[in-house]
């Protein structure tokens, strides 16, 4: 194999498999992340068994051929030397690479790429079309409700529930104290109607990754339900003839569980709305986490109606024995009668970080149900959140 890239192609290829790579396996081989050449480009690679990152770059080849190599001495290796042509060449009979870059020239040594495990690439499945924007919006709007993956006693939980009807989408996670459900259209109706349970890692990735690509390409999904995996492709930005076109496709093992009936776990019906200002409740809730961080996190809301609608008025405190204690008053429409109900801050705070609104709504009920919150401008089939409460003291 004789393959020559640019270094800052060769370092957005690498950023972009290296989160896949096994750092605790006993299989030496998935610590290393492939190069092969693939139809006039470059591949890498890397898996962990459970998710798989391809990527695609554009790159001069001399000659075929495939190995595997270290991924975080390569990643440093190329990190580290000038933003210039990399060449490399590859000795079979030791299987190591030989890397020139400038005045930079190394030696690395890698493992057989037959070795390594076969990633699918989705071919052959019906996929459906999202524009990265959208795709990502959706996914960063539930993750975060998803349980730690560390969680191993409720694995339906460590994950976000994809469902496709028609041409809907929904996604909900859920970690037992809160729950996050998003809505969306699709550009076309699924192949077929099912749910699947797709990791949150997993879709954190697919985030990430959608952040970079081209907003003209749209990214491909196809779920494969016989093998219990699902498939995002997408395009990276720039153009092919300039050496900065990339291509990743990402595949995911699925959870094999069942997910809460989370129409359940929503409010029917509210006693108390309170609209608010979605960039001052931020600000009031950082200063509150201040103190609530020694308080289990703990921040109380203090809703109280004014003469008229729009007069009403939100209390926010927390309380710490040792730091002290904060209140802060928000201007608020508020409509139903007054309630007190405390929430754990984090949680707020991180709901509030993915409402993209000027106004976000609070639907309350009394101080030990569940609380829901909104965008205002959005239906209830878009976005919706609910947070369970926590034990008020007084």
């Amino acid at each position: 194999m004789r393959v020559s890239v640019l270094q800052e192609n060769l370092a957005k290829g690498l950023s972009i498999v290296g989160r896949a790579v096994s750092t605790r396996s006993t299989l030496p081989v998935l610590s290393n992340i492939l190069l092969s050449t693939d139809e006039e480009r470059l591949k890498l690679a890397a898996t962990n068994l459970e998710v798989g990152v391809s990527c695609w770059l554009g790159a001069q080849i001399e000659d075929d051929g495939a190995v595997t190599l270290p991924a975080r001495l390569l990643t440093d290796w190329v990190n580290s030397v000038t933003p210039d042509r990399i060449d490399m060449e590859l000795s079979v009979r030791s299987m190591s690479v030989h890397l020139k870059c400038g005045r930079f020239e190394s030696n690395i040594k890698g493992i057989d790429a037959s070795e390594f495990p076969l990633i699918p690439t989705g071919d052959g499945e019906e996929p459906l079309n999202l524009p990265p924007a959208t795709l990502r919006k959706i996914i960063d709007q539930v993750v975060f409700a998803a349980a730690d993956a560390k969680d191993t006693s409720r694995p339906a939980l460590t994950g976000v529930l994809a469902r496709f009807e028609g041409d809907r989408l929904t996604l909900a996670a859920t970690d037992g104290y809160r729950l996050s459900l998003r809505r969306t259209a699709l550009p076309a109706a699924a192949p077929a109607d099912i749910s699947v349970i797709v990791p949150a890692r997993s879709l954190q990735e697919v985030s990430r990754i959608s952040g970079e690509a081209d907003p003209e390409q749209p990214v491909e999904l196809a779920v494969a339900a016989a093998r219990n995996q699902i498939l995002f492709r997408l395009c990276g930005k720039g153009e092919a003839e300039k050496g900065t076109f990339y291509q990743v496709a990402l595949v995911s093992q699925l959870i094999d569980a069942k997910f809460p009936d989370f129409n359940a776990i929503i409010p029917k019906s509210y006693t108390t709305r309170t609209i608010l200002d979605t960039a001052a409740l931020q600000r009031a809730l950082k200063v509150a986490s201040l103190f609530a961080r020694d308080a289990s996190d703990r921040v109380i809301f203090s809703i109280t109606p004014g003469e008229t609608e729009t007069a009403g008025r939100l209390t926010v405190r927390a309380t710490s024995a040792e730091a002290g204690d904060n209140v802060s008053e928000l201007d608020a429409v508020v409509e139903g009668a007054a309630v007190e109900i405390a929430f754990n801050v984090r949680y707020m705070m991180e709901v509030i970080a993915v409402i993209d609104t000027p106004e976000v709504v609070l639907e309350t009920t009394r101080s030990d149900r569940p609380g829901v919150f909104r965008p205002v401008g959005a239906g209830p089939e878009e976005f919706t959140h609910v947070i369970m409460p926590m034990q008020l003291q007084r």
